[in-house]
């Protein structure tokens, strides 16, 4: 099946091709895509109305997230998150999570190339949320990582956040295998909320100041 503009588009933002202030030229994008511009255009009017381009003068640019969206983009996540896992804890089939620990196991063997680790850790925790057997969650979770997409930098470029993330991975894992809701949606905040913790202190060494 043939992506649409809006679909394309997206996906060239959540894969870096465009960064959060990098403006968006419909002719360019037409090229690139090889559709038309006014399925283009319709796309790009689509993405601002969900807050994922902006305005910069006459120009659309990709958005970026200021620190109280940032928190409140966590908040939201950490909340949905867990209980995707404490949803899958309850409902997830044994293969699902044999996938989901296969997936660690591959993981660990990439955990020091930050970009690798970053686009594994997506299909990680789609998978995780697939696990909730939810549909309705699974949406909103989409929404929220989209959101994430307009970060500009990985948590998991942090120096060994990358072995920490997959160690907190795996105890999430282990509490969905022994069917306890409330230690994998606990691990699952724990998780969430040191990979904000990290994505802070690289904002501030990032801004030259002091985490």
């Amino acid at each position: 099946m043939q992506k649409d503009a809006y679909t394309l588009i997206l996906e060239a933002i959540d894969a870096g091709l465009y960064r959060p202030g990098d403006r968006l030229v419909e002719s360019e994008l037409a090229e690139r895509f090889g559709v038309s511009r006014t399925p283009v255009r319709e796309a790009m009017q689509r993405l601002e109305t969900q807050a994922m381009l902006a305005r910069d003068g006459r120009s659309l640019i990709v958005a970026s997230l200021d620190h109280n969206q940032l928190a409140e983009l966590y908040v939201v996540r950490a909340e949905l998150e867990a209980l995707a896992a404490r949803l899958a804890a309850k409902h997830a089939a044994p293969e699902e999570i044999r996938v989901l620990q296969e997936m660690i196991d591959i993981d660990r063997t990439q955990q020091d190339d930050p970009l690798v680790l970053s686009r594994a850790n997506k299909r990680f925790h789609r998978q995780l949320h697939l696990a909730s057997h939810n549909r309705y969650l699974v949406q909103q979770l989409d929404l929220v990582h989209r959101s994430m997409a307009l970060l500009a930098t990985t948590s998991l470029a942090a120096e060994g956040r990358g072995a920490r993330a997959l160690d907190e991975h795996q105890a999430i894992v282990d509490a969905i295998r022994a069917g306890d809701e409330e230690g994998a949606a606990l691990a699952l905040r724990s998780h969430i909320s040191q990979a904000f913790e990290t994505r802070l202190k690289l904002d501030a060494e990032t801004r030259g100041e002091q985490p």
